[in-house]
């Protein structure tokens, strides 16, 4: 179960990663171009997201790499689903059915790990 648990933290490390890569760096205008819901925040707010996730996504692997600090994981997993909690918001005003169903997905992955690394699967 730990190794299903770690390749599962990498892939949504990976996922969280590239979306706050993608956020941090891109200007307003260029992010409103694929992400539609993005025309209702302002460029700070999307930079905050991106950097929020960006730090998520470390924290969901470093510590079990490096065994320094490991509540990190499961800290970073339900500050994950806070955020989806907030996308799944955001979708749902704006009647994007496809956007709520992957931020469920995620919201749901990142629950799991946050549930599995503070429970019967800590470090």
């Amino acid at each position: 179960m730990n190794v299903a648990l770690g390749v599962l933290q990498i892939v949504l490390a990976l996922a969280f990663l590239m979306a706050g890569l993608l956020k941090s760096t891109q200007p307003k205008e260029k992010l409103v171009t694929n992400m539609a819901w993005a025309e209702d925040f302002s460029p700070g707010t999307l930079k905050t997201i991106g950097v929020l996730e960006i730090l998520a996504a470390l924290g969901l692997v470093l510590p079990g790499l490096t065994g320094i600090a490991t509540v990190l994981t499961p800290l970073a997993a339900t500050g994950l689903a806070i955020v989806m909690v907030g996308a799944i918001v955001v979708h749902a005003r704006r009647h994007e059915t496809q956007g709520v169903i992957i931020n469920v997905v995620l919201l749901l992955l990142s629950a799991l790990i946050a549930w599995a690394r503070f429970g019967p699967y800590h470090y």
